[in-house]
C-alpha cells in the first residue's frame, strides 16, 4: 500500500499549492512593476488573491502549470547536477588547463544526458534505436569515417596556419 503524506492531499497538490504559486508570483510581478503605483501592496495582493482564486478554478492552466512545474524540477536537478560535475572538474587549487575545457565540458554534457536517460528508464530503449537497427552498422561506420575526415581537415587547417 502506497503510504501518502500530508502535502501529497488533493487540497494542498489541487488548490493549495496553485494558488499560492500564481498568487505569489503575481503579487511579486506587481510589487516589482509597480502597475497599481507607489506602496499600493494590500490593492497587489488582491488582486493576486482574486486572480490566484480564479486560476484555481481553471482546469485546464492548472494542468498545464503543474507539468510545467514538474519539468521545471527535473530540468533544475539536472542542472545542479552538470554545474556540480563541472565545479569539480575546473574548481580548487587543482585548475585544469584551457584547452581541457571544452573537452571535459563535453564529457560531462554527454555523463548528464546519459544519466538523466538512465533514471528516467530510457536508456535501453536509445540505445536500442541507436545500435541495434539494420541501418545502424552502416550509419555508425560513415559517422565515424566522417568524424575522422573533419577532424585530419582540422589538423591540416590549424597545422597550415602556424607555420
Amino acid at each position: 500500500m502506497v503510504e501518502e503524506t500530508i502535502l501529497q492531499n488533493w487540497i494542498f497538490t489541487k488548490f493549495a499549492f496553485p494558488f499560492l504559486l500564481i498568487f505569489f508570483i503575481l503579487f511579486g510581478i506587481l510589487e516589482k512593476t509597480k502597475v497599481f503605483g507607489e506602496d499600493k501592496h494590500r490593492l497587489n495582493a488582491m488582486v493576486s488573491f482574486v486572480v490566484g482564486l480564479v486560476f484555481v478554478g481553471a482546469v485546464f492552466p492548472k494542468l498545464v502549470v503543474e507539468n510545467l512545474i514538474l519539468f521545471l524540477t527535473i530540468a533544475i536537478v539536472v542542472v545542479f547536477i552538470a554545474l556540480l560535475l563541472w565545479g569539480f572538474v575546473t574548481g580548487g587549487d587543482a585548475k585544469i588547463p584551457d584547452w581541457m575545457q571544452k573537452p571535459a565540458l563535453g564529457v560531462i554534457i554527454l555523463a548528464v544526458v546519459i544519466a538523466t536517460l538512465w533514471a528516467l528508464g530510457v536508456e535501453g530503449n536509445v540505445f536500442d534505436l541507436l545500435f541495434r537497427q539494420t541501418w545502424s552498422t552502416t550509419f555508425w561506420t560513415n559517422a565515424a569515417f566522417i568524424a575522422v575526415v573533419i577532424l585530419a581537415i582540422a589538423l591540416v587547417l590549424r597545422g597550415g596556419k602556424s607555420s
